[in-house]
């Protein structure tokens, strides 16, 4: 299996634009032989905690059908970062997962970071597994990473990639993904994270997408940051620009 993580720029509250630039990297992604596909943590809105609720989604909302119709044209799994619709609560930090045979699959931010509770939910599920091209891939997002028993629960319900859509500063970068690696060499998984490509919500994004081996080995890292698909398969990886 090849897979990427999209290091995506968000335009800010705007779904209908992301959802467009979301099809520039699906497409991109796509010439490339990219199976999954994993974007940013809120990649279709960006991280504006204050007005996720006004742009707040449901996997079966009718503006994200070009998506799901992209990844069955394109035969791809594809991950995005979305503001996920609670009936009457607060919105939660999602992701929602496009399966080529055309389902969706919603999954919520189990541990948040200290302040975000007053703008969102925590989701109930610490991990949400799926089997891509006969890999078992998790699904993480940002401060998921940084408490050890979600890496557990995704390597004892038999994780073979862990996959993490992010937020990750240049201040907490050595911090975040040295837990990432640790994973990787601890539970024996790949390990992915897509991070922003340029600041998001007023926080900084140092860039730096990064996938890891099974064993803890760096396979390949996006330089800085800049939209770019960071790409891994067995024969190694590869980070190719986008205009």
């Amino acid at each position: 299996m090849r897979y990427a993580a999209a290091q995506y720029a968000c335009a800010p509250l705007d779904i209908a634009a992301n959802v467009t630039r979301h099809l520039a990297f699906i497409d991109a992604a796509g010439a490339a032989g990219v199976q999954l596909l994993v974007f940013p943590e809120l990649s279709l809105c960006g991280y504006e905690l204050a007005g996720m609720g006004a742009c707040a989604l449901k996997a079966d909302d009718i503006r994200l059908a070009p998506l799901r119709e992209r990844a069955a044209s394109a035969n791809m799994t594809i991950v995005v970062g979305a503001p996920l619709a609670n009936a009457g609560a607060l919105p939660s930090i999602g992701a929602i997962t496009f399966h080529p045979d055309g389902r969706t699959s919603s999954y919520r931010k189990h541990f948040l970071h200290a302040g975000e509770e007053q703008h969102v939910a925590a989701g109930s599920a610490i991990s949400q597994l799926h089997d891509v091209r006969g890999t078992r891939v998790a699904l993480a997002i940002c401060a998921d990473t940084g408490q050890q028993q979600h890496a557990h629960a995704a390597a004892v319900a038999g994780a073979g990639l862990y996959a993490a859509g992010s937020l990750i500063s240049a201040g907490g970068y050595d911090k975040d993904t040295g837990q990432l690696a640790g994973y990787a060499k601890l539970f024996g998984m790949g390990v992915l994270m897509a991070n922003h490509a340029h600041p998001s919500g007023g926080y900084q994004s140092a860039g730096r997408s990064a996938i890891w081996a099974s064993g803890g080995e760096l396979i390949v890292a996006a330089p800085g940051p800049g939209e770019m698909l960071v790409m891994a398969d067995d024969n190694g990886g590869k980070v190719v620009a986008l205009a």
